[in-house]
């Protein structure tokens, strides 16, 4: 059943006239009256009444009159569901974001490229670095959005991927701001609580690295939680459970409201650079465009 054809079966049942269920199709009488010959004739059963005036509809019409409506209704939606499934298939940039920076940057690269483009439309999925890399591997993304070491190269060979910068970072000591107190008498006994990374992600391999052997020796750190993500451990430094390192992009509005104290003056931070990476002969005109949109953002 094509969907002309219950739209022209709801015209004469809603009008009870076929002139003016015509006029509401915009065809001339004789022609409508032609077609709901047809459909009667492709059903085998007459539909309506035409001796009366206005125009009955015959039993098994008047039974089915709801149904037809309902099944109009979801057909309409069904054309407007396709029509905007192909527009956004031609439209659509996968991105993976590492944790932290799915409540950061990567919102802002979301609106600007959709400030270039309003018809983009942007799936984000967030993961962990080798997820995002594996995403990327997978063709399951387009683009990832990802920290890294500066200097550094990424686990994946550089013959595989292109980057760009877009962006800097810090990986900072923070705290219950209203706990100082307590932290300075950890200090004074040259012991800091602190939450842990897990050792195989990202941050904890920058801890092992970056932060742990500047404060061998000198403080001794009393793991007392451990979690791989970022905003858990901001939490946790908030509720003054223990010292967090985190991204300073994501702890800045705390330490703007004075929730938490940034302790990089008397623990050490390490820089981190933002990349956006794809895959090396990735290429499309909505990638493309998203690409030159992503490198522009990094050079503002």
């Amino acid at each position: 059943m094509r969907l002309e054809w219950l739209e022209d079966l709801l015209a004469v049942a809603e009008t009870g006239s076929f002139h003016e269920a015509a006029e509401r199709r915009f065809l001339t009488q004789s022609a409508f009256s032609r077609r709901i010959q047809n459909i009667e004739d492709h059903i085998g059963i007459e539909l309506f009444d035409r001796t009366r005036k206005p125009v009955q509809l015959r039993p098994t019409m008047a039974d089915k009159h709801d149904q037809i409506q309902r099944l109009a209704m979801e057909l309409r939606q069904l054309v407007v569901d396709l029509r905007l499934d192909a527009r956004v298939a031609s439209n659509r940039i996968v991105l993976a974001s590492q944790h932290s920076l799915t409540t950061t940057l990567t919102p802002y690269l979301v609106k600007r490229m959709r400030q270039q483009n309003e018809a983009i439309h942007a799936r984000l999925r967030s993961a962990n670095l080798d997820e995002c890399f594996g995403l990327l591997l997978s063709r399951q993304a387009d683009i990832a959005i990802v920290y890294r070491v500066p200097g550094e190269e990424h686990p994946v060979s550089a013959g595989y991927v292109e980057s760009t910068i877009v962006g800097a970072d810090r990986l900072i000591p923070v705290f219950d701001a209203s706990a100082v107190p307590e932290m300075d008498a950890q200090m004074a006994r040259d012991e800091i609580a602190y939450v842990a990374y897990p050792v195989d992600v990202f941050l904890g391999r920058v801890m092992g690295r970056l932060i742990m052997p500047r404060l061998s020796g000198a403080i001794r750190l009393i793991p007392v939680a451990e979690t791989a993500l970022t905003l858990a451990a901001l939490e946790m430094a908030t509720a003054g459970i223990g010292v967090a390192w985190v991204p300073e992009s994501l702890a800045k509005d705390r330490i703007a409201s004075g929730l938490v104290t940034d302790l990089s003056d008397v623990l050490h931070s390490a820089p981190l650079d933002i990349m956006a990476v794809r895959l090396s002969g990735m290429s499309g005109p909505v990638i493309n465009a998203v690409w030159s949109e992503i490198s522009a953002a990094g050079s503002t």
